[in-house]
């Protein structure tokens, strides 16, 4: 049987013991938990344009108008890998902590003004 998705995280599951793929897969699920899954904060989410020096674990919502390796990528999330960026689109209720900001962000259709704490 095939690993199914689950909806809301996109994480897969239900693999039979000893059927092909799921190590693959399971270190997928394992990366998208740590890189979005809890305590969301980005450096910043005024940026159109990826930062040219990342370090691994950088992690920015990305503006609109996006360049470079961000174009189509408008209020997702961007995580640099140390190679590549890594891209997560936020559901409804997602909230992170701005740090340049200092505020806190909730995603609705977009991320709101935030609150400052």
């Amino acid at each position: 049987m095939a690993a199914s998705t689950e909806v809301r995280s996109g994480l897969s599951y239900g693999w039979l013991l000893g059927e092909s793929g799921w190590n693959t897969l399971m270190d997928a699920n394992l990366l998208k938990i740590g890189r979005f899954g809890f305590h969301l904060s980005v450096k910043d989410r005024d940026l159109a344009t990826p930062p040219g020096s990342p370090v691994a674990g950088d992690t920015y919502i990305v503006a609109g108008s996006p360049t470079g390796a961000w174009v189509g990528h408008v209020n997702d999330v961007a995580v640099w890998s140390g190679l590549a960026w890594v891209f997560a689109t936020p559901r409804m209720g997602w909230f992170c902590y701005i740090e340049d900001e200092q505020k806190i962000s909730v995603f609705k259709a977009a991320w709101s003004a935030g609150v400052a704490i």
